[in-house]
């Protein structure tokens, strides 16, 4: 059972002393659709009802590394997320917005150097210096091979440009996260409580070893890093969750890297509420649900948090649902009484037990990745694909024999019609992206883009760091797609076998 306080060496209770009496959590809601002129209207609208901090969600084009024009985007352009293909995007995107006093969130990982150089090169334009930036990039490339798939190079040199960007933030950037480790995706993937903290924090282990390597000082670095966990149905499995994964990290930062600085010791992370438990059927009941979800990760002790659109199982949230689901964080904070009391179920034995278990769970599986040689390899031999296939093949028949019920899914269900009102991304949109990059491209030096993205293609075939080479082809306005190009043509592209 946990004895420390809040505030104190593992941090199970919490980071910091008194939590949320003196700071709430930030609210970040997850916004990104369409063009980036829609996405900026969204963000000014959550701002103005009391959102404190940006999330940017991009479109797969950009999240592969594809300029909006591209055979590959095709059908595709702003309708998972927005489009940003150049640094004019970006200067749409950001436009309004003070980027020295707002934190920004990009959930963005093969090009996400690309997009922070993007959103850099915008600053500095308005005035801004880099060490005024305020944000976090996810670039989390391993989960995208264990769970989610919008990886573009094969890991170890995925891992090069990872640590590229720890190098350069460390003195471009030094109060921007440099990485959000996510168990999100490895959840919604189907994995349990405790492979979600297992994979994330194994992924956590091999970036940090790789920044090491690289010749990075761990206290250098590590207070940087970030994690971003998904918040599950399951209440009090999740709180367990949230300290088990903060006492783990703090010991294996103190023990394993010899971490000094009590900030590299402590796990900070993002929760969004679980996508994968949203329904179809009865898409009220997700209000529900996403109100458990929230309560769980705020009584959990996290950083910041986004809410689920109760239609988002449907179509990207309207205005209305994105509102709803910020004012369900503000009701938490501000009505609930919850943020009074910094972990609030520390000392209860279910809790505590819960926590025991899923620390000893979790760290019987990164035993099994280490004896593997680390998760590099462990992915490059599918073991936690397998781990995630397994548990997402026994959810589904738990739900497919009523041992698990799904309300409105297989138990309480009910004929109803579709709701109405739901946001489409009409497409006008993609056609008006490609006429602005044509423009974009037209009115630039060529030769100044070539020579840029020569010089980044010589960097990336030596050891240079390879952010100052990426910020120049930028701010030269090569596109996001040339860069990628660039890249693809030194490092090769993943193609990922087939787990049975």
């Amino acid at each position: 059972m946990s004895t420390d306080r809040p505030g104190q060496f593992p941090y199970t209770r919490g980071i910091h002393p008194t939590m949320y009496q003196g700071r709430l959590w930030t609210m970040r809601q997850y916004a990104g659709f369409g063009d980036a002129g829609e996405t900026n209207r969204r963000f000014k609208y959550l701002l103005q009802k009391g959102q404190t901090g940006l999330s940017c969600a991009f479109d797969l084009p950009t999240q592969m590394g594809y300029d909006s024009d591209h055979a590959m985007a095709a059908g595709e352009v702003g309708k998972v997320g927005v489009a940003i293909a150049s640094v004019d995007d970006m200067a749409t995107l950001l436009d309004g917005l003070p980027l020295g006093e707002v934190s920004t969130s990009m959930t963005i990982n093969a090009t996400a150097g690309t997009l922070l150089a993007f959103y850099a090169a915008v600053a500095r334009g308005r005035g801004v210096p880099t060490t005024a930036l305020r944000g976090t990039i996810q670039n989390d490339v391993l989960k995208e091979y264990i769970a989610r798939g919008t990886y573009i190079y094969p890991p170890r040199q995925s891992m090069r440009l990872i640590t590229d960007i720890f190098g350069w933030c460390g003195t471009e950037a030094p109060q921007w996260n440099t990485i959000s480790i996510s168990g999100y995706h490895i959840r919604e993937a189907g994995s349990t409580a405790a492979q979600e903290v297992a994979f994330t924090l194994a992924d956590g282990i091999a970036y940090v070893e790789a920044a090491a390597a690289a010749g990075l000082s761990v206290d250098a670095f590590a207070p940087r890093l970030s994690f971003f966990f998904n918040a599950h149905n399951d209440f009090l499995e999740e709180i367990g969750k949230y300290r088990a994964a903060r006492r783990m990290w703090a010991q294996i930062m103190r023990d394993r890297f010899g971490a000094k600085d009590p900030k590299s010791q402590m796990l900070r992370f993002h929760t969004q509420t679980a996508g994968s438990t949203l329904t179809a059927q009865q898409v009220d009941n997700n209000v529900v649900r996403v109100t458990l979800q929230a309560l769980a990760a705020v009584m959990g002790g996290t950083q910041s948090l986004h809410t689920n659109g109760k239609d988002e199982a449907l179509a990207l949230p309207t205005e209305a649902s994105a509102r709803l689901a910020l004012r369900t964080q503000q009701v938490i904070a501000y009505e609930s009484g919850v943020a009074a009391h910094p972990d609030p179920f520390g000392g209860s034995h279910v809790v505590e037990g819960i926590t025991d278990r899923i620390e000893a769970e979790a760290g019987r599986l990164i035993a099994e990745i280490d004896a593997l040689g680390g998760m590099v390899s462990a992915i490059e031999r599918g073991f936690p694909q397998r781990e995630i296939q397994d548990s997402a093949y026994k959810a589904q028949r738990a739900v497919d024999s009523k041992a698990a019920i799904v309300v409105g899914v297989n138990d309480f269900v009910e004929s109803e019609p579709p709701p109405e009102g739901l946001l489409r991304v009409d497409r006008s949109v993609e056609r008006a992206q490609v006429e602005r990059l044509a423009r974009f491209r037209a009115a630039r030096d060529a030769g100044a883009v070539r020579d840029t993205l020569d010089a980044l293609g010589h960097a990336a075939a030596g050891t240079e760091n390879t952010m100052p080479r990426v910020l120049a082809a930028v701010e030269a306005r090569a596109t996001l797609g040339e860069i990628a190009d660039t890249l693809r043509a030194v490092f090769g592209v993943y193609q990922q076998s087939v787990v049975v």
